[in-house]
C-alpha cells in the first residue's frame, strides 16, 4: 500500500485517522505542524499527504506551497483537511497547492476514496 504523510495538530484526530489508514495496510508518517510536515515530505517521499489547513509554526496553507513549489517533491499529491468548510474554502486549498479537499469532520470512507484517486492520479 501507499506511504501517507498525516500531517495534524490534534491528537484524537491523528490517533483515530492513522489507526484507521494502518489498518488498511498504508504505512502512516506523521507530522505536527506544517514547518515539520514539509521537511518529513522532503526526507520520508510519502505517496500521499493529508494536510490540517491549521497548524502550528506554518499554516497548512503555506506548507501546501511550499511543497508544491520544490520541484523534488512537487508531485506529491495533498489532500487538504480542514474544519473550514465554508463557500470559497476548497477553491482556497486548490490554489494553495492541494489536489483535493476534504472537510472535517472527517467521513473516513469517503477520504478513502479520495486517496485512493489521488493515488490512482499520481502513479
Amino acid at each position: 500500500m501507499a506511504k501517507i504523510l498525516l500531517v495534524e495538530d490534534h491528537e484524537e484526530i491523528w490517533d483515530f485517522l492513522s489507526r484507521r489508514l494502518k489498518r488498511r495496510g498504508h504505512d502512516v508518517v506523521l507530522a505536527f505542524d506544517g514547518r515539520d510536515g514539509v521537511d518529513k515530505v522532503r526526507a520520508e517521499r510519502p505517496d500521499l499527504v493529508l494536510l490540517d489547513m491549521n497548524l502550528p509554526v506554518m499554516d497548512g496553507w503555506t506548507a501546501a506551497r511550499a511543497i508544491k513549489a520544490d520541484e523534488g517533491i512537487a508531485a506529491v499529491p495533498i489532500i487538504a483537511l480542514t474544519a473550514h468548510a465554508m463557500s470559497g474554502d476548497r477553491q482556497k486549498a486548490i490554489d494553495a497547492g492541494c489536489d483535493d479537499y476534504h472537510p472535517k469532520p472527517v467521513d473516513f470512507s469517503k477520504l478513502l476514496a479520495q486517496i485512493d484517486a489521488a493515488l490512482a492520479r499520481a502513479a
